[in-house]
Formats: C-alpha cells, sequence, structure tokens
C-alpha cells in the first residue's frame, strides 16, 4: 500500500516507538492518495494515549525539537531538520469519533499505522477522486471559522472545487470571520496571494462575500486586476531574470493593493489590523500613492518627472509596475522604466549626486539652508537632462543659472 511504503520511506523515527492504534492523519495521508509530494515532510500523527511522554522520547532519541503546543489538549511538535511531526492525543473513545471534528472529508482519513489500514467515515477516498471539497457539517466550520478560507486555500492548492453545499454553509458563515484571530487570516489569504491559481479562488471569494467581510473597502474592478497581474507576472519574468526570483513579496503586495482601499490612509488602517508587516505595509502604500503619477503627460519623455518618481517609489518600484500594468497604465512606459529601474547606472533611477551639500555651502560661501537642498535638486536634473556632467560643471551651471 502507499501509505506503508510512504511511512517506511519518509518517517524520521522508528514506528515502533508509537503505541497500538496510532493514526496518521489529515493533509499527509491525503497527498499520499493524491500523489501528491512535498517538499518538507509534514505529518500528524493521533495517539491513545501519554502523548507528551512518547513525543518527548522521541525528541530525545533523536536529538530533534520540542515544542508544547496545547498542554491541555495534549498536542505537541517534534521539529526534525527535514520534518516537523505533530502528536495530539485521540478525542473520543474512536479514531471515527475524532475524525468528526475535521473540517472536509479528505481531511478526515486516518491510517492504522500497525494494522496498515485506512479509516474512511466520510468518504473522503471518494470525494479525493471526484476532487471536490466537502464538509463533514457546518458545526465543524462553526467552530473554527478560519475553515471558511482554509475551503478556498485547500481548493486552490488541490485544483479541487467546492461541493455547492457546502459552499452555501460557507457564505452562510461568513460573518463568522470577524471572529477570527488576524494573522490566521493573513497566513490563509497569503497562500492565496502566492499561488498561480489563488486568483481565480479570491475572485471567487470575493462573489461569495468573504474578501469583503475581510477587507470593507475591496472593488469588484480592482479584484479583477488579480488575474492580470498573474498575466503581466509571466510576460515580466520572460523579460527580466529578476521577477524569476522565488521571493514572491512582490506579487503579494501588489495584489494586496487590488484588495484594499484607494485611499492610503485606509488601507494603512485595514492592513495593520490583518497584522501585515511594515514592510509590506509601506509597499501598499507606495503603489496607492504614486501608481497615478505613471498617468502625467509626457512622463514617458520628462525625466525630471521620471527622476521625482524613482525618488518617491524607490525599491518598491517592481511591486508597483506589476499593479500599474494591470490598472492599464502603458506597457510600453513600464518597460522603459524597469530597464531604467535594472540598470544601475541610469543616472534617473539610481542618481549620484555631483555635488554635495558641503560643496555648495564652500562653494557659495553661506550657511546650510533650504536654498542647498533645491540647488542639489536642480543641479541632479540638470545632470540627467545632459546639461552637466560634472562637479567643475555644475559648480559653473550654478553660476551661470542661479547666480
Amino acid at each position: 500500500m502507499f501509505l506503508d511504503k510512504f511511512i517506511v520511506d519518509n518517517l524520521p523515527f522508528n514506528l515502533d516507538l508509537l503505541p497500538p492504534h496510532s493514526y496518521l492523519v489529515g493533509g499527509a495521508v491525503r497527498d499520499v492518495l493524491l500523489s501528491r509530494k512535498r517538499n518538507y515532510l509534514d505529518l500528524d500523527f493521533v495517539l491513545p494515549n501519554s502523548v507528551i511522554k512518547i513525543a518527548k522520547n522521541i525528541a530525545n532519541l533523536y536529538s530533534a525539537g520540542f515544542v508544547i503546543l496545547d498542554a491541555k489538549r495534549n498536542i505537541v511538535r517534534v521539529v526534525f531538520p527535514h520534518a516537523t511531526i505533530d502528536f495530539a492525543q485521540q478525542e473520543g473513545e474512536t479514531i471515527e469519533k475524532d475524525l468528526t471534528r475535521r473540517d472536509f472529508t479528505i481531511n478526515a482519513i486516518a491510517y492504522d499505522c500497525f494494522q496498515k489500514k485506512i479509516v474512511d467515515p466520510f468518504n473522503g477516498q471518494k470525494d479525493l477522486k471526484k476532487r471536490i471539497i466537502r464538509m463533514i457539517c457546518s458545526e465543524n466550520l462553526e467552530d473554527d471559522p478560519l475553515r471558511l478560507l482554509r475551503g478556498y486555500r485547500q481548493a486552490c492548492q488541490l485544483d479541487f472545487t467546492i461541493k455547492s453545499e457546502t459552499r452555501q454553509t460557507i457564505i452562510t458563515l461568513t460573518p463568522l470571520l470577524n471572529n477570527v484571530a488576524k494573522e490566521r487570516i493573513n497566513t490563509e489569504l497569503n497562500y492565496l496571494l502566492e499561488d498561480k491559481k489563488g486568483s481565480f479562488w479570491l475572485k471567487e471569494m470575493f462573489k461569495d462575500g468573504l474578501l469583503s467581510t475581510i477587507f470593507n473597502n475591496c472593488q469588484n474592478y480592482k479584484v479583477n486586476y488579480l488575474e492580470r497581474i498573474d498575466f503581466y507576472y509571466q510576460y515580466l519574468k520572460r523579460e527580466f531574470s529578476y521577477f524569476n526570483e522565488t521571493n514572491y513579496q512582490y506579487l503579494i503586495t501588489a495584489k494586496l493593493a487590488c484588495l484594499t482601499s484607494n485611499n492610503p490612509i485606509i488601507a494603512e488602517k485595514e492592513l495593520i489590523n490583518l497584522k501585515y508587516s511594515r514592510q509590506e505595509i509601506k509597499a501598499v502604500i507606495t503603489i496607492l500613492k504614486y501608481t497615478h503619477c505613471l498617468l502625467e503627460k509626457n512622463f514617458i519623455h520628462d525625466l525630471s518627472l521620471q527622476y521625482f518618481f524613482f525618488l518617491s517609489v524607490g525599491n518598491i518600484f517592481p511591486n508597483l509596475a506589476m499593479f500599474a500594468l494591470a490598472d492599464d497604465i502603458s506597457e510600453d512606459l513600464i518597460i522603459v522604466l524597469l530597464k531604467r529601474y535594472f540598470n544601475n547606472s541610469d543616472a534617473v533611477a539610481h542618481p549620484q549626486p555631483l555635488l554635495s551639500g558641503n560643496d555648495l555651502i564652500n562653494f557659495l560661501k553661506i550657511p546650510p539652508s533650504a536654498l542647498i537642498k533645491q540647488l542639489l535638486t536642480e543641479v541632479q536634473i540638470a545632470y540627467i537632462q545632459g546639461k552637466i556632467n560634472d562637479k567643475n560643471e555644475a559648480l559653473q551651471w550654478i553660476i551661470d543659472n542661479k547666480l
């Protein structure tokens, strides 16, 4: 059997350290039955008794990390170099009783590690074959409303559909999302923001009312930008190696800007509430504040406009570029600006000052003032416009034009 071979090949500890009637449960069982490979093992076991003692013994024998996640419910974690194993106390007299608490049928399949048999009281294997997400009961979703989001996330990750009755129940229970810790919502959202199929399911969440519960100012036209960002992401990957990197932060923030209010002040409050980092919030706010600048007349030819733009957006520009393309900003303009941005010697996107403030103070023999900053800016613009080329020419230009 696939599951037996999976345990033999992958379990990072000796199975005999577990008591009889120990079960592998949850996502690992589901993924093996789907022949779905994981880069990192994340396993869940349900034990009949002595969970903390057994898990601590395993951790000690293998010099693995040991963490008690929930002392009341006897849930602990043992961390190996290439696997994380959670052990939980069986709830109820039988494993079948324990499985009744799960969210969806495909996650309510257990494997008896010693008798080598599958326990599947809710026909989860049949749903795996049908590729559907089906709830066990509405009460289980109500008990932990984060499961409402998890339904869409798992449909996305597994390329499944959500059964209509389950989906209608999710819609009915949507107001309960307001009771869920924001950090947990953040995690589920990010799964969808990163996944290439996530935009479709975020749109479905908007149709079903979940997104507007999380983002009160979410608008249909901006939600439609999500799939456009995916399209342009593939295009930009071919044009610029930067977009081939595995860091998807620029993708997440570009998409977050599609979900928040257009008002940067309100958007900031929304993102703080959802526990996004300062860096992520800064990126989204920059996108919202400065994308419209690209619509200014003659922007593609006006180097001074471009200079001030890059000065404002800094290293957020790749994030902004993806959003701008989805927002119907000229593709030609964005490509020109991206070429500037990725050219470290470009004087517009990465200006290197010809003069310092001290140079001007000494040359003009004046005290520090706002005039110094103004002159430095004007010198920089004259430089990018090709009027001057070095420090001496910059000083002469000031004499000829400003004194």
